[in-house]
């Protein structure tokens, strides 16, 4: 899993803070992923995005991506 945020979204600090809130999120859905690469694209303010809005935004991405497993979680 890689992380692309832009300039836009903050200074390197705000951009790594958001990073690591990324791949927090992720981790809760580690198991479930599906083998692959995966780019997530973040821009505007990714820096100020609370923690639990990120989790429903990723977890929706995720959905419509197709990228989850399991029976609960397939595609339709």
């Amino acid at each position: 899993m890689a992380f692309a945020l832009n300039r836009f979204s903050g200074t390197a600090v705000e951009r790594n803070r958001a990073r690591r809130r990324l791949r927090a999120v992720l981790a809760e859905h580690a198991g479930s992923l599906r083998p692959g690469r995966y780019l997530v694209g973040a821009r505007g303010a990714a820096s100020q995005v609370t923690y639990r809005r990120a989790q429903n935004q990723l977890a929706e991405l995720l959905r419509t991506a197709g990228a989850l497993g399991g029976p609960e979680d397939s595609p339709t």
